[in-house]
């Protein structure tokens, strides 16, 4: 559902997910995280310190991917995966992305922010933000970073790493995995 990201509790919900699961069940979520619409937070971020002396969050906080690995282990998943995405989405400007946005749901919910911000600021981002980012046919790049992630809820019957020390084959043997197999095919 890529909606994750507006959950308040985000540790709780996950353990009240792994707790509605079966026994070896599995969850899959996706997200926005990370460095998603960096471009959008450091315009405005600049604009706003340079024309009003400060600034206030004026796009949502993102988890961490190493940070979402440590909630799902914590939430008592276990075999996890998380993996990551970056898509970058090209728009004429800053203010064409902002409605984009908006029409998506995606405004910002951060109760701590300045209400309004200025038009002269508004307008100073989009300078900032073309001047910075502007790709060579004029449009600007918005990059949302989508974190996939996949853990599992313990089970008996799942398979368990094996005993440490317990490997017939050396890490340092694998590079030379391909003279190892042309020797046994030889011995044969």
């Amino acid at each position: 559902m890529l909606c994750l990201h507006w959950v308040n509790d985000l540790p709780r919900a996950l353990e009240q997910i792994r707790y509605v699961l079966k026994p070896d069940g599995v969850f899959l979520g996706a997200m926005f995280g990370g460095d998603t619409l960096y471009e959008l937070r450091c315009s405005l971020q600049l604009a706003e310190t340079e024309r009003e002396g400060g600034f206030s969050p004026h796009v949502s906080p993102f988890t961490a991917v190493n940070d979402l690995g440590h909630l799902l282990g914590r939430a008592g998943f276990n075999t996890l995966t998380v993996d990551t995405d970056e898509i970058q989405v090209n728009y004429p400007g800053m203010f064409e992305l902002m409605e984009d946005l908006q029409g998506m749901g995606e405004s910002n919910c951060a109760w701590n922010r300045k209400a309004l911000l200025h038009r002269n600021t508004m307008l100073a981002a989009a300078a900032v933000y073309g001047e910075m980012y502007r790709n060579e046919d004029g449009s600007v790049p918005a990059t949302y970073q989508i974190y996939y992630m996949i853990g599992w809820k313990y089970h008996d019957s799942q398979a368990r790493p094996a005993e440490r020390g317990s490997a017939t084959v050396s890490f340092g043997e694998l590079g030379k995995i391909n003279s190892l197999m042309s020797q046994e095919k030889k011995s044969q």
